[in-house]
C-alpha cells in the first residue's frame, strides 16, 4: 500500500527543494516548519487549514506559506477509503529565509521579493492569471537541475512578487503560539472533528481526547486557533457546506444535515454570517460563473 505525502527537510546538500508527489492522499498532519513553502495541488480535494483560516480545496489551489505558519490540506474523508481508487497530486517547493544567503532580501535589488516573503506570514493565496502562468512555471520547475532550477525558482518569486493576484489567507492579528511539543496535540482534535463534524461534538470528549480538563482546553484552543472551539466547528461545518453547494444535484436541506447542522434555520444564520450570503446565493454565484 502507498504511503501518505510527508514534508521533506532540506538536505545541507540542497539550496531548497522541489518535489512531485502523487499518493492516495495528502499528508493529514497538521504541522508547521520553518521553511518557506510554494505548493500547486493539481488533483485532490478536501479541506485547507492555514493558521486560524478554513477553506475547501480542489485542482488548482496554490498558496505561499511563511515560515512556522501552521498548515494542513486534509483530503476529504472519501480518499482515506482504498476502495474509491483516489489519488492526489502536487509540486511543492521548500525554501530557507537564507537561501541566497543572510540578508540578501534586504537588498535593493531583491526588494520586491523580500516584501513577498514577508507578506507570506499570513499566508497568500494566488489566484487568477498568476495561478495558471505560476503553475507552468511549477511544471518546468521539477524538471529543471542544478543553477537552472534555482534562476526559476528566483522567475517564479519575482513574477510572484508583482502579482496583482495575491490575497492575504490569515486575519491581520493572528500568531502562532503554537509549540513544537503541541503539533501532535493539536493534530489529533483537527483530525478528530474532520472525522466526525457531521455528528455532535461533545466538548468533553475532546477536552478529553487533548489531556486538558473543559475549560483548559477552551482556553488552549482559542489561544492556538484565533477562535473558540465551537465556532472551529461551524467554520469546518460550513467550508464542507460550500463545497456541496458546488453541485447542483443536492438540494439546500440536505447540504444542511450532510455538514452537521440540525436546523435549517441555524445553518442558513451561520452560513451568512461567515460566507456574507445565503446558501442559495452562494451556489447561484458559484454556478453563473462557470457560464
Amino acid at each position: 500500500m502507498k504511503n501518505p505525502l510527508k514534508k521533506s527537510r532540506i538536505p545541507d546538500s540542497k539550496v531548497f527543494v522541489v518535489q512531485e508527489l502523487i499518493a492516495p492522499y495528502f499528508d493529514k498532519n497538521w504541522h508547521f516548519h520553518p521553511e518557506y513553502q510554494l505548493v500547486v495541488i493539481l488533483k485532490g480535494r478536501g479541506t485547507r487549514y492555514i493558521g486560524d483560516h478554513i477553506k475547501p480545496f480542489k485542482e488548482g489551489d496554490m498558496v505561499m506559506t511563511g515560515p512556522n505558519l501552521p498548515h494542513v490540506w486534509r483530503s476529504d474523508n472519501a480518499y482515506f477509503d482504498p476502495a474509491n481508487e483516489l489519488d492526489t497530486h502536487l509540486i511543492v517547493a521548500y525554501f530557507p529565509e537564507n537561501f541566497l544567503g543572510e540578508g540578501i532580501f534586504e537588498k535593493e535589488e531583491f526588494e520586491d521579493i523580500g516584501r513577498l516573503m514577508k507578506a507570506s506570514a499570513r499566508g497568500l493565496e494566488i489566484a487568477g492569471k498568476t495561478n495558471q502562468e505560476i503553475t507552468s512555471k511549477m511544471k518546468k520547475l521539477v524538471q529543471l537541475k542544478g543553477s537552472s532550477q534555482l534562476i526559476q525558482l528566483l522567475d517564479i518569486l519575482n513574477h510572484l512578487s508583482h502579482s496583482k493576484d495575491i490575497s492575504p489567507i490569515t486575519n491581520a492579528e493572528y500568531i502562532n503560539l503554537n509549540k513544537e511539543s503541541e503539533k501532535d496535540r493539536m493534530g489529533e482534535v483537527y483530525e478528530y472533528v474532520m472525522k466526525n463534524y457531521k455528528e455532535k461534538i461533545m466538548l468533553e470528549e475532546v477536552a478529553a481526547l487533548a489531556n486538558l480538563s473543559v475549560s483548559a482546553f477552551s482556553r488552549f484552543f482559542k489561544s492556538r486557533a484565533n477562535k473558540s472551539f465551537s465556532d472551529f466547528i461551524s467554520d469546518v461545518r460550513i467550508s464542507h457546506a460550500c463545497k456541496l453547494l458546488h453541485e447542483e444535484g443536492i438540494n439546500i436541506s440536505e447540504v444542511c444535515y450532510e455538514s452537521g447542522f440540525n436546523t435549517l434555520s441555524n445553518f442558513n444564520k451561520q452560513f451568512k454570517e461567515r460566507i456574507g450570503k445565503t446558501p442559495l446565493a452562494y451556489r447561484k454565484e458559484y454556478l453563473d460563473s462557470f457560464e
